[in-house]
């Protein structure tokens, strides 16, 4: 479980396919700022990355490596990364941490499509093409996390959404760098989820 806040954006060190699945090696080296000696992570742990819960499957000091299967391949945009690329990463959460996002599972539902960037005062506005199957998932004003970025929705249409993007999401995440046409990771806010599917299973049919 994570919660929205990610931590740092880090750079993927190598992309290898085989098998109909990709294994994905990031260096969390930027992960150490204000950290204590010892390893980032251990093996079995889990890592959002873009907001997709992987579970890291090998480790080299600071590099670790995951395996992204099918499914995840088929529903994010983990498939589209090549060295170089930076990508939004989060540890999981302890009980009793707090939760200054939301609740995130690492579970992406699909993808959307930026369709525009606009800085305004004091912030810039991203907004997306989600479709209108997930569109129907979202609640006005409620959460929704974007590549792993928890955040509140500024505008709630019937295929598409505006969330504001402050400064420091800007500097902390890489939303910053997307461009119109360019894929992101949606996950819909678990608890608003929940809520929508037992009004709807106490509908009448």
């Amino acid at each position: 479980m994570f919660s929205g806040i990610v931590e740092r954006a880090c750079e993927v060190a190598a992309v290898a396919a085989g098998g109909g699945a990709l294994r994905l090696t990031l260096d969390l080296s930027p992960l150490r700022e204000g950290a204590a000696a010892g390893p980032l992570l251990e093996l079995g742990a889990s890592l959002a990355v873009n907001g997709c819960c992987l579970t890291v499957s090998a480790l080299d000091g600071d590099r670790a490596a995951f395996d992204v299967v099918a499914e995840s391949l088929a529903r994010t945009n983990l498939g589209a990364l090549a060295a170089g690329s930076r990508v939004n990463v989060e540890r999981s959460l302890r009980l009793g941490e707090p939760v200054d996002g939301h609740l995130v599972s690492g579970h992406v539902e699909t993808t959307g499509v930026v369709g525009a960037l606009d800085e305004r005062a004091g912030e810039t506005r991203l907004a997306v093409r989600c479709g209108e199957p997930f569109a129907r998932l979202l609640l006005p004003k409620g959460s929704v996390a974007v590549d792993g970025v928890s955040l509140t929705l500024a505008a709630l249409g019937r295929d598409g959404f505006e969330v504001a993007l402050v400064p420091h999401t800007l500097q902390r995440t890489t939303l910053g760098e997307r461009r119109p046409g360019d894929r992101v990771n949606l996950e819909p806010d678990l608890i608003g989820r929940w809520i929508l599917a037992a009004v709807e299973r106490q509908r009448p049919r």
